[in-house]
């Protein structure tokens, strides 16, 4: 039985003057110019891209919590099926993103309130934490150990009396516009792991805050860049990175956010090229006529690449009948396909533009291992 355990309380940083070395500087430089190309090559898609890549940046981030689900099981959730519980946390993993950065972005500042709205379309449908959700804990807890003991545990956060102003000041740093671009991200997110304001989801929330930043500072305007898969390569790195945060050495976190930044950004462009061109190159090859049902949804589909029925119908413009019609030309087509198998209730899913987030996440693993 415990009485008492030993917690670390972070520094203030909200007036935190960091220096990075020039080895750092030039790496952050690279990555930031990285990052704010392929934001320009999403620029006039930045809609349909901007979702596609937020949907990659949310699984690899629930990827480095241990939270997977397949492709299919992913879509079913992105349809409104919640029957697997890790699929239906990804999507909401990219609700919570998606609304922080538009937040902030809308904004130009960040706020606790926007946080705390974040943690909310995480956690608010979590069979175990939904009650917590859009709350500074008000309890104790640990990284590592057990469910039940801090014994062993990884780090322990600072008591909760303690989060509110931690959290105040850390808002602080991160509204300054005197401070290296991939170091207030890299900073601001290990100070946020560190101070684990949340009972669950800190992961999920403190990665998102990182494409809050570079909303924020201008660095993105149409897209977010997939940095957590660049993460999830060296997981245990990152998890290091942190770990000697708190011992006082921001350099490891700062040098991997660098590299995982540079290399999604550029591991990003041929994807970015890619689904740019599909709508035409389903036009081109399918050859519908103008106003159809049929051109009207090979849009549809880039633009929401998992549509049930009512969707379908809603977008398509037309008599029901013209509607499944052309439907089964872009399943003929093999551009979609079917993923429920019943008669009712159908959900149709753009297999290409799923399947190029799959190929983004291993192309940025593998450029990260090289």
């Amino acid at each position: 039985m415990f009485n008492s355990v030993n917690a670390t309380v972070p520094p203030f940083i909200g007036a935190l003057h960091y220096a990075p070395t020039l080895t750092e500087v030039l790496a952050s430089e690279q990555a930031i110019l990285a990052v704010a190309q392929a934001d320009t090559d999403a620029e006039g898609h930045s809609a349909s891209l901007s979702r596609f890549m937020i949907r990659s940046e949310s699984v690899a981030s629930s990827k480095i919590e241990r939270i997977t689900a397949t492709a299919l099981d992913y879509a079913m959730a992105m349809a409104g099926n919640r029957s697997n519980s890790s699929a239906a946390s990804m999507v909401a993993a990219s609700s919570a993103l998606h609304e922080l950065v538009n937040a902030v972005g809308t904004s130009g500042r960040f706020t606790l309130e926007q946080l705390l709205s974040a943690h909310r379309a995480l956690m608010a449908d979590d069979p175990h934490e939904a009650s917590y959700a859009g709350q500074l804990r008000d309890m104790q807890n640990w990284i590592g150990g057990s469910d039940h003991s801090p014994r062993g545990a990884l780090h322990v956060p600072p008591a909760p009396n303690r989060v509110a102003e931690l959290m105040e000041d850390l808002i602080t740093y991160l509204n300054r516009d005197d401070v290296p671009v991939i170091a207030q991200a890299a900073i601001g997110h290990a100070q946020f792991e560190s101070i684990h304001p949340f009972t669950d989801g800190n992961g999920r929330i403190g990665r998102a805050m990182v494409s809050a930043v570079f909303r924020r500072r201008g660095v993105t305007r149409n897209a977010v860049v997939p940095l957590a898969s660049g993460l999830l390569a060296l997981r245990g790195d990152y998890f290091r990175a942190l770990e000697a945060y708190r011992r006082g050495n921001p350099e490891a976190i700062l040098s991997l956010f660098a590299r995982s930044a540079r290399v999604a950004a550029e591991c990003s462009r041929p994807t970015i090229a890619r689904l740019k061109s599909i709508p035409d190159d389903w036009t081109a090859e399918l050859r519908p006529r103008a106003g159809s049902a049929a051109a009207t949804l090979i849009h549809a589909f880039y633009d929401h690449p998992v549509m049930g029925t009512e969707e379908i119908e809603a977008r398509a413009g037309t008599a029901v009948s013209q509607a499944y019609r052309a439907v089964d030309r872009l399943v003929e087509a093999g551009y979609i396909e079917e993923i429920t198998g019943r008669k009712k209730n159908r959900v149709w899913v753009a297999s290409e533009p799923l399947a190029e987030l799959d190929e983004l996440d291993r192309r940025i693993q593998a450029a990260m291992l090289r």
